[in-house]
């Protein structure tokens, strides 16, 4: 019997997946558990469209994101804060200040989660820190803090 797995089911396949399984495990465990439901003509056409919008709307968020990477690429940003006795910051200069002041000069969202410092940014001068828009697309901005 076809079933569509509607959950992962370890040594079976992931979710989505439509496999051959005997008639006894499909009408016994995996349809009354709703790990699975019986595979018809129509079922396998809707979710054949469901991958193909999917894999479309991955392709949109890669091009937005080659885009935004393409916008980002080698530009400066300036943070201003207030600091100390010879230019020490009071704390550190955080990911999320990052991807605001990107979002302000830029006008681009970017998530704080994305934004990747090597080291903490502790003192004045230039940065440089690695933003990673889409897996494989990572774009590099150059960071100035300045005292305020």
């Amino acid at each position: 019997m076809k079933v569509i797995l509607l959950e992962d089911v370890k040594k079976l396949g992931k979710a989505g997946d439509v496999v051959e399984v005997s008639d006894g495990y499909a009408r016994n465990y995996l349809i009354p558990r709703g790990l699975a439901e019986q595979a018809d003509k129509g079922k396998i056409r809707a979710l054949q469209e469901k991958a193909r919008v999917e894999e479309r709307r991955q392709e949109k968020e890669r091009e937005e994101a080659m885009a935004i990477a393409e916008s980002l690429k080698e530009r400066a940003i300036t943070v201003k804060v207030k600091t100390g006795e010879q230019g020490r910051l009071y704390g550190s200069i955080t990911s999320m200040d990052i991807a605001d002041a990107i979002e302000k000069e830029f006008g681009v969202s970017v998530d704080k989660k994305k934004v990747e410092i090597s080291e903490p940014i502790k003192a004045l001068g230039s940065y440089s820190v690695s933003v990673r828009l889409f897996p494989g697309i990572i774009s590099n901005v150059k960071v100035n803090v300045v005292a305020d």
